[in-house]
């Protein structure tokens, strides 16, 4: 809720109920001038040393990273705001589109809420949850996922997405994948599940180092990328689908 505000400020006022992007980068630097401002390496982001987390009593912000809730967003909507935005940009990043099979490893807070953004909001139209988490996937089943799948220890990843594959009706493979996860395992097992020419975009902070299969990435050309945070109209975006009710 905003407390107080500059002279100069015009889109707010005191009682406004606001959602914060967590992040002011130096709006200066070429990352930002192209708009993908979450790689500034200039970026003063909450909660991140030597800067203030957002628990704190009072919080500043700049005024456009200050979101305001429309009348039927609730403060609890507004909380997920953070989280959706991530997803939204995980989704922007790998270009899903109206039509795609879109595979989620990880279907914690995050990856739940892209399988939500990939359906709903980009019209993917088969969705599939994965997770080790019995409990997790039965509720993505009911939040965004068309299907899921409960990873098996002892099978190799290439056995792991020959499974999923056959079972979620994949045909030759995933349009779009997206490891929300960061485990070894997934991140191994994506490059099995993606089509020959899909997309792998990784999401989920691991390890450093892991063992990778970069020939059968290579092999199959696939279009990887990371994705870190989010950017330009991430959180506008997330905001709209939370308001029209799509999420």
């Amino acid at each position: 809720v905003v407390h107080a505000v500059g002279s100069a400020v015009k889109s707010l006022k005191v009682g406004d109920q606001v959602a914060m992007e967590p992040g002011v980068p130096c709006r200066r630097c070429v990352r930002c001038l192209e708009g993908n401002y979450n790689l500034c390496p200039d970026m003063a982001f909450a909660a991140t040393p030597p800067y203030d987390g957002t628990l704190a009593k009072f919080y500043r912000m700049p005024e456009d990273f200050c979101y305001k809730l429309p009348s039927n967003v609730s403060m609890q909507e507004g909380a997920m705001l953070e989280p959706t935005a991530v997803a939204v940009h995980f989704c922007r990043l790998a270009k899903v589109s109206p039509g795609h099979k879109v595979v989620v490893f990880g279907v914690g807070p995050v990856g739940l809420l892209t399988c939500k953004v990939a359906r709903y909001v980009f019209g993917a139209t088969t969705v599939v949850g994965v997770d080790v988490n019995e409990k997790r996937l039965a509720f993505a089943k009911e939040h965004g996922a068309t299907h899921v799948y409960q990873s098996k220890s002892g099978s190799t990843p290439q056995q792991s997405a020959e499974v999923i594959i056959a079972e979620c009706g994949l045909g030759d493979g995933a349009d779009v994948v997206i490891d929300a996860s960061g485990a070894e395992p997934c991140i191994q097992t994506v490059v099995y599940v993606a089509r020959n020419g899909g997309t792998f975009t990784q999401g989920g902070m691991g390890k450093t180092d892991i063992m990778f299969p970069i020939g059968i990435m290579c092999g199959k050309e696939l279009h990887m990328t990371g994705s870190f945070r989010y950017s330009a109209g991430d959180y506008q975006l997330a905001l709209d689908m939370i308001a029209s009710g799509k999420l």
